[in-house]
């Protein structure tokens, strides 16, 4: 029989996240509102179709480790140990400052130490999910903000890991044996150690073997089916083996084929289905909400969201600027860790399991993920305003890093300038027609990129000393990489019409400035092409009946002057009838 359960959750989670959607962005509301709606109305606290939140949850796994993989194949090991520094003390800090508090309020209410405590880290730990979707969608995935905050969020996943370990350990009752805390500790630092060398070590001499071999087969699918099985084969192996967290192992699995040139192919054919996972997480989170909860515990919920929105923002700000970094970058690392998710709910499970926490905290923390997850878009697309407002007030200075050349260069957040004067081009293509266009644009002091799906022909390149980036050049990640943003030319050398279409829409949008070189292999392409954005276009069957004309005019004797006057006859001709044919088939 068929999982009927599982079709419907899919089918009634993307339906329903898709109206939702569609209405907070016309409300001028962030996605991501629409999509914890949608969970609640799909969820047993509302009346009507119920889904199933096993399933969901498990679905929405799939777009953690899917997330942390991209994350880490844009996340070099050197930007992880640039911002070891303030990562490890930030995450430490600011952990056991929610913790401090979550005690203090689980005191307030008559609790035991140990549910306050259970409390507090269940609200310290930020979401893998929203970080980096609120950070790619302004842009801040690659700054060193971003930077910090992604470190600062893989240290606090370690941290986390560790602490499920000694919960168990220390409230399992009469039952457990205390003395086994520290060899539990020593067993899991071995095991994270462990699972790091052998992901960077051999990992990181199997993974790129395997995907070359992958691309080899020019497959697109056998690609894709490797990328996936990489992600997920080694999130899950993470969790079975060494018992940490599947988007902990995601994450460096990410990191290795980060390293190899196929990164941006990765990303771009394989990661699309991330974001449709992504949208079941929030579903999920969605139907554990429960609004009678508000009425019936208004001022726990109150203090659980005060201390993910105030008090893990302020405790950041606090260790970022005294250390340098500046009251911009605090900001920004402040708001984007000012939320709760996955890691939360899993700490708070595990307290119902060891009979730590009391009945409300749990919906508490789920009311502070749920106002949290909500809030945190609209406050980090506030920033720019409020920093413009502190510039005006007279503290600019605070603003910036006090040490900011240093820190640049520490963090990587430097970017390599073309030679002033000297044009960029980017040719899809590495064909007759590509090789011959690379070597006229060299010998005339143009900077070439070419993008090539032949991974051999890409490394051939790179020996030679020219810039080439695998992927498919439809895909913006693979078309920014190449450097469209401030190329002065774009070439397309491959006839590919159907793809040709697509990738001069990408590259317009990226640099409307753009001049596009498209090539055709039928004339009647060519009217499509322009319109599609092209300055100018080129047919195989124009170029080759030209070619004939100048053979046939050799052949009779005629003069230099009179084969040019025809050849541009001839080209005129032959552009402006496809151009009459396009338009009567578009009429």
């Amino acid at each position: 029989m068929h999982n009927v359960e599982l079709i419907l959750t899919l089918g009634a989670g993307f339906a329903v996240a898709l109206i939702s959607g569609f209405v907070a962005l016309r409300l001028k509301l962030p996605a991501i509102v629409g999509y914890l709606v949608a969970g609640l109305i799909l969820g047993p606290h509302t009346p009507g179709f119920v889904a199933n939140r096993g399933i969901a949850e498990q679905l929405a796994e799939v777009g953690v480790i899917l997330l942390m993989f991209g994350v880490g194949m844009h996340f070099h090991l050197k930007d992880l140990l640039a911002v070891r520094r303030i990562a490890v003390v930030g995450a430490l800090v600011q952990s056991s400052m929610a913790t401090l508090l979550g005690l203090l309020v689980g005191h307030a209410c008559g609790w035991s130490w140990s549910a306050g405590l259970v409390f507090g880290l269940s609200l310290s730990v930020a979401s893998t999910v929203v970080l980096t979707r609120v950070l790619s969608d302004h842009g801040d995935l690659h700054t060193r903000s971003g930077r910090i905050a992604i470190g600062w969020l893989v240290f606090e996943d370690i941290f986390t890991v560790f602490v499920l370990v000694v919960l168990p350990a220390i409230f399992a009752g009469a039952k457990a044996d205390s003395s086994n805390l520290p060899a539990a500790l020593g067993i899991t630092t071995v095991k994270l150690i462990a699972l790091t060398a052998l992901t960077l070590g051999p990992g990181g001499k199997l993974l790129p073997r395997l995907l070359t071999a992958a691309a080899r087969t020019g497959s697109r699918e056998l690609f894709t089916l490797t990328v996936l099985t990489i992600a997920i084969g080694i999130s899950v192996g993470s969790a079975a083996i060494f018992g940490v967290s599947m988007a902990l192992g995601a994450f460096l699995a990410g990191m290795v084929v980060g390293q190899s040139e196929f990164s941006y192919r990765a990303a771009s054919e394989a990661l699309p289905m991330r974001d449709a996972f992504a949208v079941l997480f929030f579903v999920s989170v969605g139907m554990l909400f429960d609004p009678q909860h508000l009425l019936r515990q208004p001022v726990l919920t109150a203090a659980a969201i005060g201390i993910v929105m105030l008090g893990k923002p302020l405790a950041a700000i606090l260790i970022v600027v005294p250390l340098g970094y500046g009251l911009r970058i605090a900001l920004r690392v402040a708001t984007a860790l000012a939320q709760v998710g996955e890691f939360s709910f899993m700490l708070t499970v595990l307290g119902d399991q060891l009979g730590v926490l009391p009945s409300g905290a749990t919906d508490s923390v789920v009311a502070a993920a749920i106002v949290s997850i909500t809030l945190n878009p609209v406050l980090y697309r506030a920033l720019p305003a409020l920093e413009r407002r502190l510039a005006k007030s007279g503290v600019r200075k605070l603003l910036e890093p006090r040490a900011g050349k240093a820190i640049m260069a520490a963090h990587g957040d430097h970017h390599h300038q073309p030679d002033e004067g000297q044009p960029r081009a980017i040719i899809i293509g590495y064909g007759p027609v590509g090789e011959t266009v690379v070597r006229l644009l060299s010998e005339h002091d143009f900077i070439p990129t070419v993008i090539e799906l032949n991974i051999d022909t890409i490394r051939r390149l790179q020996r030679r000393g020219i810039r080439a980036v695998y992927g498919n050049a439809a895909q913006p990640d693979v078309l920014r990489q190449a450097g469209v943003a401030a190329a002065d030319t774009l070439i397309l050398s491959a006839p590919g019409a159907s793809e040709s279409y697509e990738i001069i829409r990408v590259a317009r949008e990226i640099n409307p400035r753009i001049q596009v070189l498209a090539r055709s292999q039928f004339l009647s392409q060519t009217s499509a092409l322009r319109e599609a954005g092209a300055d100018l276009a080129f047919s195989g069957e124009a170029e080759v009946a030209i070619a004939m004309v100048d053979a046939i005019l050799q052949r009779v004797g005629a003069t230099p002057e009179q084969m040019d006057k025809e050849r541009e006859r001839t080209r005129t001709e032959l552009y402006k009838l496809a151009n009459r044919s396009y338009q009567q088939r578009a009429s």
